[in-house]
């Protein structure tokens, strides 16, 4: 499992705004391209984004479920990448002083993806993790709702 763990200058309400709005998820999360449609009912358990990976022109449509929203602290998704696979992503946020600490794991659960040793996946992630915690800090940072 990957985990990369982020420090930000603003509250974990904060945070979950711009986690609750769907449309916003191909500007923070690394490889998500853009959104088709967001379910009525995101945030919410069961809820589903459609959102295509990749760059242009290799683009595949999939999906992201909401698993578990339990606001201002956890959000568990599972995001489909297909051929590559899904993986269950975790981001779990804590208040500290003058801000709060967000933290993503993320573990691939099926398709080839879930084949490969860590050893392989792991750092790739974090990598990838690493970016996108940086990108939901500045929206998250600057307000974004």
């Amino acid at each position: 499992m990957a985990t990369n763990v982020a420090a930000m200058d603003c509250t974990p309400e904060d945070v979950f705004r711009v986690l609750g709005n769907g449309w916003l998820y191909p500007t923070w999360v690394v490889g998500a391209s853009r959104m088709r449609g967001v379910d009525s009912s995101w945030p919410g358990s069961g809820a589903e984004l459609h959102h295509s990976v990749g760059v242009w022109p290799f683009l595949l449509d999939d999906t992201t479920q909401i698993t578990a929203w339990e606001p201002p602290h956890r959000v568990v998704m599972r995001a489909r990448g297909w051929p590559v696979g899904e993986a269950d992503v975790t981001l779990m946020v804590r208040a500290r002083e003058n801000g709060c600490l967000v933290r993503i794991q993320e573990d691939a659960v099926s398709g080839p993806a879930a084949l490969l040793p860590r050893a392989i996946t792991t750092p790739i992630l974090r990598w990838r993790n690493a970016e996108t915690l940086r990108r939901l800090r500045y929206l998250a940072e600057g307000g974004a709702r």
